[in-house]
């Protein structure tokens, strides 16, 4: 092991809180969903039963409908806000743990297949128990959160990951603020206010809180009726890889009629994924669900395509040309938002920083479909972020800086399970 790897298995060890860990020390001091997916692979490099288990305490905040929510409140920490209070749901709805309303991308699907074909005779009893819950999951994605040309909603900004993407832009201008009183942000007292959404932005957050709680989080009213309603291509095309790696463990565990139902879901989505094309853009984009109207910029989304399992000739190359726009436009990539564009900000959250987890991701998909180069250059330049910077929540694509949370999860797992050199072919 490198003196790096010893450091990110310390950072896993220091931000475990007995079977599931916190994204980093007081900024995010709970269990989000996709974070402890991506924790996972990096336990997976040391301990497997430690992996299995982080998988395991996330799925047991599973909503009774199927849904798993983006927030874990295993305690309430005064520290964070909005904490379970201003939420007011999770238990409120039967689940068995206080929680968000809203759910996150379904990283954690592709990595149980990840832990399970590292040993299946070893993971076999863990994927069954598990996976009659991740099939549930997707089935609510299907079912509560298909939009029209079926790509898949988020009704929220946190339910993308990509919290203040300027893909949300027009639709979130749109929002109504709601009367919220005085409340007192917690994130910016750890991290530069600059690095983090604006005042406005956190209104319209809390706006669609207030709803979500009056609608008593019915998650189907939600998509059907509430203020904010994007189609999203990060949700869709990790969905997409999702349905794709259930089916093949489905096959695996003799689950014949799931596997049927995914294989059709796979197709349908594959389709889906053309409605948020914009012909405008060279690629795939958010698409507001109410106008009608697609976002005026590139994100990284657009290119988890691959990730996704597409191959549309019609879209590839001009999505591959637009790829290396991207990369040519920033030193150091991919960034989360095109440097060209006037929104860009290469150090405000989502809006142009790095971050190592979508960089796997792009980079897993680009490998996958042969354009090794491309993958090698965001493994390479994952690298030399962390190298240079450490394992910071995001970095700037122009001078490789750290931003965001010092010391976190997702970042220190990616470098073990991908861009450390010591991992010699790059892939589990």
């Amino acid at each position: 092991m490198s003196d790096l790897d010893k450091a990110a298995e310390a950072v896993l060890r220091a931000n475990d809180r007995g079977g599931y860990t916190v994204p980093t020390a007081g900024l995010y001091p709970y269990q989000w969903n996709w974070d402890s997916a991506f924790a996972a692979l990096g336990f997976a490099e040391f301990d497997i039963d430690r992996a299995w288990r982080e998988l395991e305490t996330l799925a047991e905040g599973a909503w009774p409908n199927g849904m798993w929510p983006h927030i874990l409140f295993r305690a309430d920490d005064p520290d964070y806000f909005p904490g379970p209070s201003v939420w007011g749901a999770g238990t409120s709805v039967g689940a068995p743990i206080a929680s968000s309303g809203v759910s996150q991308p379904p990283v954690a699907a592709t990595v149980a297949r990840i832990l399970y074909e590292r040993d299946p005779a070893a993971g076999r009893a863990r994927l069954r128990a598990l996976f009659p819950k991740l099939l549930a999951w997707r089935d609510w994605f299907h079912r509560d959160r298909r939009g029209s040309g079926g790509a898949i909603l988020v009704t929220h900004p946190w339910e993308s990951g990509r919290d203040n993407s300027p893909d949300w832009d027009g639709a979130m201008a749109r929002v109504p603020i709601r009367d919220l009183g005085s409340f007192q942000r917690r994130d910016t007292g750890h991290v530069d206010p600059s690095m983090r959404p604006t005042k406005d932005d956190y209104d319209r957050y809390l706006s669609l809180v207030a709803w979500g709680r009056e609608a008593g989080w019915d998650t189907h009213r939600i998509a059907a009726e509430g203020p904010f309603a994007v189609a999203d291509p990060t949700m869709t095309f990790i969905l997409l890889r999702a349905d794709r790696d259930l089916r093949v463990l489905a096959e695996g565990l003799g689950e014949i009629e799931a596997a049927a139902r995914l294989g059709a879901d796979c197709e349908a989505g594959a389709d889906a994924a053309k409605a948020l094309w914009s012909e405008d853009l060279g690629a795939y984009a958010a698409r507001d669900e109410r106008s009608g109207i697609f976002a005026d910029g590139v994100s990284s989304a657009a290119l988890l395509a691959w990730y996704a399992g597409l191959r549309d000739r019609a879209h590839e190359q001009r999505l591959l040309a637009t790829l290396h726009d991207l990369l040519d436009a920033a030193p150091l990539s991919v960034p989360s938002f095109d440097p060209r564009h006037p929104k860009f900000d290469a150090r405000r959250y989502w809006r142009g920083p790095v971050w190592a987890v979508v960089n796997w991701m792009v980079a897993r998909g680009l490998h996958e479909a042969g354009h090794l180069s491309e993958a090698e250059r965001l493994r390479r330049d994952t690298r030399r972020l962390i190298e240079g910077a450490g394992f910071y929540e995001y970095f700037d694509p122009c001078d490789g800086s750290g931003a965001g949370g010092p010391d976190f999860t997702w970042t220190a797992a990616i470098w073990l399970a991908w861009a450390s050199p010591t991992k010699k072919e790059g892939w589990n």
